[in-house]
């Protein structure tokens, strides 16, 4: 007896501040019951996802799994890659690529047609791996243009001891060393030169 195939969605958003809403919705209109929706809400370095784990155990062969976006299976080419090949080859699943009608395992069982989605495949989870890269390049060069601005990130400092400035003056007139000064004022020589950037910019202390 041939097993009845069922139809599953996997949801999973990088952070709990992410909205998960355009996904649900997607796999709500192809129909998938809510109980065989599985979402994850934490990064996805890896894939030590408990619902995703769940979800891969209970797919059998011949069923039919919607994703909106093929990212959603890793965050990076070689993840996706992987997780795509365990799912298609070694359980037999049906993927149904939502933002990409062409990943669609269904259609083209044939050789063209396997040839086909797995170029389709490689080329945008190569895409999806590129664009994570340069969101996290974009991200850098902005905190560098920031912290050139002259924004400061982390904790603040702490409020400078009442003898900063007579230490600070004095040390910039030479009549004490930067070691003396930094003594005076009970902080370590790398913090008192730091501060003392910091007031010379800004010629507030």
């Amino acid at each position: 007896m041939i097993a009845i195939s069922n139809t599953y969605g996997y949801i999973r958003v990088s952070t709990r501040e992410q909205n998960e809403n355009r996904q649900l919705i997607a796999l709500r209109e192809m129909a998938v019951s809510e109980q065989n929706i599985f979402m994850d809400k934490q990064s996805g370095r890896d894939f030590d996802r408990p619902q995703y784990k769940k979800l891969v155990k209970k797919l059998k062969p011949n069923d039919l799994l919607y994703i909106k976006s093929i990212d959603r299976l890793g965050r990076n080419y070689e993840e996706i890659q992987n997780q795509w090949r365990a799912l298609t080859k070694e359980k037999g699943v049906d993927i149904v690529v939502l933002d990409m009608p062409l990943l669609d395992t269904r259609r083209g069982k044939d050789l063209i047609g396997t040839f086909l989605s797995d170029i389709v495949l490689q080329v945008l989870s190569f895409v999806a791996e590129n664009e994570r890269t340069n969101i996290r390049q974009r991200q850098t060069e902005g905190i560098e243009a920031a912290k050139i601005r002259g924004v400061r990130f982390g904790r603040p400092p702490k409020p400078l001891p009442e003898n900063y400035h007579s230490a600070y003056q004095r040390w910039k007139d030479g009549e004490i060393t930067g070691t003396a000064a930094a003594k005076e004022c009970g902080m370590p020589l790398s913090t008192f030169r730091y501060r003392a950037e910091i007031y010379e910019k800004t010629k507030l202390l």
